[in-house]
């Protein structure tokens, strides 16, 4: 069976290596970029199986009206990986209103709604799969990420709640959690917070200070890409997929002191109830 991929933000990184392995191996891929011309290429060698659509995530109309075409387009979407999106860094403190805005309608609110448009087609055809790329700081929180693990908090609670929701109809969702990846995240898809001296005793100028001088990633993304379409073949499907040893330790090691804080309250949490 030759899948229909639908993949937002393939212009580059993750969306960019997804893409290219896809039609590789005579899948069919639906993609959405803000630069149309960084994809020409795919366009012009893959005519019959690519199709690109101009689609900032931060509108929601024009989400809609994309899925609906990539759909029409195709005849159906099988996997829909909801993946676009960029990281904003620095203390709480230092963002602007619009800074904090953008980075909540662009990866919290932009994936809500991209997958509430594919979910009537996924229903409508039988079933489907989706991914959605979240991060190793899904779960763990780390000074001078704040924005942007409130959105990636944000957006884990969603589609895990999601995934039971849609069960029923034989759509099954994956929740990817990356580690650092040599892609162009640490360019493009980073911005960080105007500065403020006062925090340059915070923990969040160790931060933005490793960010600004560059941070080496141990991920291959053509490797990391690859799990994520083998991910896809399997029956059940995983609801998590860690990718990198940077990923799963943090996150075991962040669950195993979440459980530890909440054993040592079990005495005060059982004491709120009422004897009778």
């Amino acid at each position: 069976m030759i899948h229909t991929w639908f993949i937002t933000g393939v212009s580059s990184g993750f969306g960019r290596e997804l893409a290219e392995q896809l039609l590789s191996q005579g899948k069919r891929v639906a993609g959405t970029a803000r630069r149309l011309e960084a994809v020409a290429d795919l366009t012009a060698d893959y005519p019959d199986a690519f199709n690109v659509w101009h689609l900032d995530v931060t509108d929601t109309p024009r989400i809609r009206e994309v899925v609906d075409a990539a759909h029409e387009r195709f005849g159906r979407l099988d996997v829909v990986v909801s993946n676009a999106g960029y990281g904003l860094f620095g203390a709480a403190e230092e963002a602007t209103d619009d800074q904090i805005r953008h980075q909540i309608d662009t990866n919290l609110i932009g994936s809500i709604q991209l997958l509430r448009a594919a979910l009537p087609h996924l229903r409508a055809d039988g079933g489907g799969r989706i991914l959605q790329l979240s991060s190793v700081g899904g779960h763990t929180a780390h000074p001078g990420g704040t924005l942007y693990q409130a959105a990636k908090w944000g957006i884990e609670g969603f589609t895990e709640a999601l995934a039971a929701e849609v069960a029923p109809f034989n759509i099954s969702v994956t929740i990817v959690e990356p580690g650092g990846a040599r892609t162009s995240f640490a360019g493009s898809s980073l911005r960080l917070t105007p500065k403020l001296d006062a925090y340059d005793v915070s923990p969040s100028s160790t931060v933005r200070q490793a960010l600004e001088s560059g941070v080496d990633a141990p991920g291959d993304p053509a490797r990391m890409a690859a799990a994520m379409i083998d991910n896809v073949d399997q029956d059940p499907a995983p609801l998590r997929l860690p990718l990198g040893s940077d990923s799963w330790t943090p996150i075991v090691s962040a669950l195993e002191s979440r459980l530890e804080d909440l054993r040592a309250r079990k005495d005060v949490a059982l004491s709120v109830e009422s004897a009778d």
